[in-house]
Order: structure tokens, then sequence, then C-alpha cells
């Protein structure tokens, strides 16, 4: 009697817990429902149906045009092409992270971590003063050649470098060098010891890395849609191209179909690799494995990665500064002081509004990824079961479907009451939180799965409601990472550009798009103020990941 008394009395907080999931789901749910689902469902449905009739055929059609089929296949080969190269780069800095104790290191990898979190407008823009427009390497030792593929290549590697840093150097931090080293006792060499040890061990977080970066240069927008011109086209800049430009949706809506399929099936892949590094291995404190460098070969790898990102990395930001204070007088800051005047060309304001109209909509956004995201992280602590799995993969679909296709699918779907807000200014947060709620929960989710479930479990015993369980057991624990997940929100609403650049307004632009229509605008003048404004969201960017890595306990790695 006494053992299932037990029994039931351990089974109601287990109960009370999976209510309190589902609960914990609603809000997220309706949120993604009416923000996400419903926009994109509208867009597709305005293109493919015509009189209330489905036209599917349409996607025959729009797939045997041969200029959509090149689109597809540049499409595919260039992210095939930028994961390869950013792993062949990449792969030796995660090692060094990983291993070597060094000075400056923790600086080091919020460095690394900057461009990842700088808006793809700015990444573009860095870039084209790089290389194109006469930029540093156009024309260098009096050799023109056409550099568009290998700037979007080296862009890419370029935004994506710290994903394969993070992702991979986390793990190796942890991988005990031990199980290397009794290999190379048993007579192994140094590279059979690495290739039998340390990389199948490696080869989930590998995997991971290859996919994510595989999804960001698939989706890719702002970068190929600044270096790329009329040349080169992906399927985002394609979509946008057919939607605001020719208004052709029955095209534009097909192309987002395949564009989900296609995602759908790189985040069903990426969820197992992350299950298979999360349960296969056995893993010790990083702070235990890393040394300083000894030899010649270690201080010649570490001299050649800081080589690496100090020529791929640091030198486009340089050359992005360096432009923006070239003015045709001479080295100053006349192209910031233009910012504060309004011609009446392209904006109703002075480009420098778009500051504090970013800032706004960042700060709005932030809070609303932050409830949205810390409710769905709560939702998925604990045992993952198919609805957790499925909600999960829910949560990630906005960072690889169309932010153009959200975008103008929310000019399209919220435009009746009770959802009429194409004219209000919340629109833009919303837009840019579907983007930073998948921030808040792979940085938070970690941590909330690190509480000791038992303590909730007492504190449910006990009488305690869910939420007195949440403030007094898992708030003080993850409040850290609560200001870290806001931090990143931040960061990456800020420079949010697909779906931004449809429903900011005239007079209230952000300063992605601010950027763009610049470098849209013929004369040195409006390219100068693109520069100076790519550089002022630049440091805005890097001052916030700078606070965000001083404010980290853990040094894993990971987002």
């Amino acid at each position: 009697m006494d053992l299932a008394r037990t029994e039931v009395a351990e089974a109601a907080p287990r109960r009370r817990g999976s209510a309190t999931r589902l609960w914990l789901m609603a809000l997220p749910v309706v949120f993604f429902g009416v923000f996400f689902a419903y926009p994109v469902a509208a867009i597709v449905a305005r293109g493919l149906r015509i009189d209330g009739v489905w036209r599917l055929g349409r996607i025959g059609e729009v797939l045997g045009r041969s200029d959509i089929r090149h689109v597809l296949w540049f499409t595919t080969w260039q992210a095939l092409a930028s994961t390869a190269l950013t792993l062949l780069i990449a792969l030796p800095g995660a090692y060094v992270f990983a291993r070597f104790d060094f000075r400056g290191k923790q600086v080091l990898r919020a460095v690394v971590t900057v461009p990842f979190v700088l808006p793809t407008v700015v990444v573009g823009t860095a870039f084209l003063a790089l290389i194109g427009r006469g930029g540093l390497l156009d024309g260098l030792w009096g050799v023109r050649l056409d550099t568009t593929v290998w700037a979007i290549l080296l862009a890419h590697v370029f935004f994506n470098y710290a994903v394969v840093v993070r992702t991979v150097g986390g793990l190796w931090s942890q991988l005990d060098p031990r199980q290397e080293e009794a290999a190379r006792m048993l007579g192994a060499s140094r590279f059979a010891a690495w290739r039998r040890v340390t990389l199948p061990a490696l080869s989930p977080a590998v995997a991971a890395a290859a996919l994510m970066v595989f999804l960001f240069t698939f989706t890719s927008f702002g970068v190929v849609q600044i270096l790329g011109g009329p040349t080169f086209s992906t399927l985002e800049v394609e979509i946008y191209r057919q939607t605001s430009e020719i208004f052709d949706l029955a095209t534009a809506a097909v192309l987002t179909i395949i564009q989900f399929v296609a995602v759908g099936a790189i985040l069903a892949v990426h969820a197992g690799t992350v299950r298979r590094r999360e349960t296969a291995l056995r893993l010790v404190a990083p702070e235990t494995t890393a040394r300083r460098p000894r030899g010649a070969g270690q201080w010649a790898l570490l001299t050649g990665v800081l080589a690496s990102i100090a020529v791929l990395l640091v030198l486009p930001l340089g050359v992005l500064v360096q432009r923006s204070l070239d003015t045709p007088g001479g080295f100053g800051f006349g192209y910031y002081r233009a910012l504060a005047s309004d011609d009446g060309g392209i904006f109703l304001v002075a480009p420098i509004e778009a500051i504090g109209n970013s800032l706004e909509y960042a700060f709005a956004a932030t809070a609303i990824a932050v409830v949205i995201g810390g409710l769905a992280a709560a939702a998925l602590t604990g045992r993952a079961g198919r609805l957790v799995r499925g909600f999960d993969a829910l949560l990630m679909l906005p960072l690889g479907v169309s932010a153009v296709t959200v975008g103008f699918g929310f000019l399209i779907a919220l435009d009746e009451p009770p959802l009429d807000l194409r004219s209000s200014w919340i629109l833009v947060p919303l837009a840019q939180a579907l983007v930073g709620v998948p921030f808040v929960v792979r940085t938070m989710l970690p941590v909330l799965r690190a509480v000791d479930g038992r303590l909730r479990e007492a504190a449910s015993v006990l009488g305690a409601s869910p939420w007195r369980v949440w403030r007094e057991v898992d708030l003080p624990m993850v409040r850290r990472a609560l200001l870290i997940a806001a931090g990143f929100a931040f960061a990456v609403s800020l420079g949010e550009f697909g779906a931004t650049v449809f429903i900011a307004r005239p007079d209230n632009p952000t300063l992605p798009v601010a950027v763009a229509r610049l470098l849209g605008r013929a004369g040195d003048l409006n390219y100068g103020q693109a520069m100076a404004l790519s550089t002022i969201l630049m440091v805005v960017c890097a001052v916030a990941l700078l606070l965000l890595e001083r404010m980290r306990t853990d040094r894993t790695g990971e987002f």
C-alpha cells in the first residue's frame, strides 16, 4: 500500500508537468500559427489558387523554365561550395579554440562571432568594399577577374565561420584527450589516432555545423542580393524579384514551396545529428583540455589560424570602416555628417533616423522573442517525445523559410480585422521576433535541461504552483542565460532584412533597409552613406556581442 501511494505521489507531478508543458506550448504555437504559418500559406494560396481553383500544374510549368532551373542549380551549388569552404577554413580554428589556451582567447572568440550576428546587408557591403566597385582587391597587381562568385563564397565563410568554431569547437573542447593519447601509446600515428578516435566522436558536431551552414547559405539573401547583381540569384533572391519586381506570385509561390520542402528536410536531418551529439559521448569539463601550444608545429598552427581570422574576418570589416571615411575631400566624417541631411530622394526622413527606428524595433522584437522563446524553451525541457520534437522543429523553421515570403505574406494576410496590421508599427517587430525566437530557445534550452528535475518535482510535491516553481527554481539558475538570449535576439532583430524590406515604411526605415536603398542608387555620396550606416550597425552589433561574451559563465563555445 505504501509503495502504491508513493507511485501515485510521484506520478502526480509528472501529470501536472505534462499539462503545464501543453499550456507553455499554447502561446508559442498561436504566435507561430498566426504570424508565420498563416502569412506563408496566404502567399502560396494567392499564387496557386485562381478563381477558387488550385492550379498545381503551375509547379511543373515553373520548374520547366530554364531560368528557374539555373536559380535552383546556383542555389544548391553555391551552398555546397560555401559549406565545404567554411569547413575547410574553420575546422583548424575550432581545434585551436578547443585545445589551446592563449592570451586574448575570449576576446578573439567574441571577434569571430561578430560576423555571425551582423546583418547580411552589412556582410555584403563589407565584401563589396573589399572586392567590388574599385575595392581593395579589384585589379590587384593589374589583374582583373570576375570575382563575383568568389566574393559570395568568401562572404558566406565570413558569415558562418563562428558556426563551425562554436559548434565543433564546443564539443572538441569537452572530448577527453587521453583517449587519443592512449591510441598513440599503442602505436597509432598522430593522424591515425585522430581519424579513428577523435573524428568519429566529432562527426555529429561536424555534421550539425555543416547542415546549419548549408541552411544559412541555401537561403542566403542579403549577401547575394548585394554582390550577385542581376546575374546570380538564389531561391530567396528570386522569390524577392518575382514578388516585388515582376509581380509573378505564382512563380514566387512555387519557389517558396520548394524552399520550404528543402529546409524541412535539412532541419529533420539536423535534429537527428543533434540527438546523436547529445547522447553518444561522455564529456569532460572544457577547462581541463586546453593547454598552451607546445612545439613549432602547434605555434605555426595557432599563427596560421590567427592570420586567417585577420584576413577573412577582420580585413573586410576594416575596409568597410576605411571606405566610410574615404570622402572626396580626404579622410573624414563627411559621409557620417551627411546622414543627418534629408534630400527628399530615397527617404522621407534623414537616413540617421534609421538608427533610432532600428533600436526601437529591436527592443520590441527582443521583448516578444524572449517571452515566446522562454515559454517554448520551458516547454521543451524534459522528455523529448514526438510532440516535443515536432514543436522544436516548428521553432526552427523561420531560420530557413523565405523571410521575403513572410514579409510579403504579412502585407497580404494581415490586412483585415481583427488583424489589420499593415499600418501598425508592431508589424516590423513581429517579423523580427520570428527570427529571434530560435536563438532564445537554443540559448536557454541547454541551461534549462541542466536543472535537476527532482528540484521541480520536490517543489510541486510541496504544493508550489507551476509559476512559483519557475520563479523559485528555474529563474535563479537561468537568469544569466536569459540575458544572453535577449542579447542575441536583439542583435539578430537589429539586422533582419528579408521580411523588413517589405513592411518597413518609407518614413520609418530600419538600418539594413536604409543601407540597401542607398546602395541601390548611383553616386559616391549614397555609397559612402551606405558604408557609414553599415559601420554604425557593425559597431552596435559588436558591442552587444562583446557584452554577451563577458556575461557567459560556460566556455563550451555553444551559442
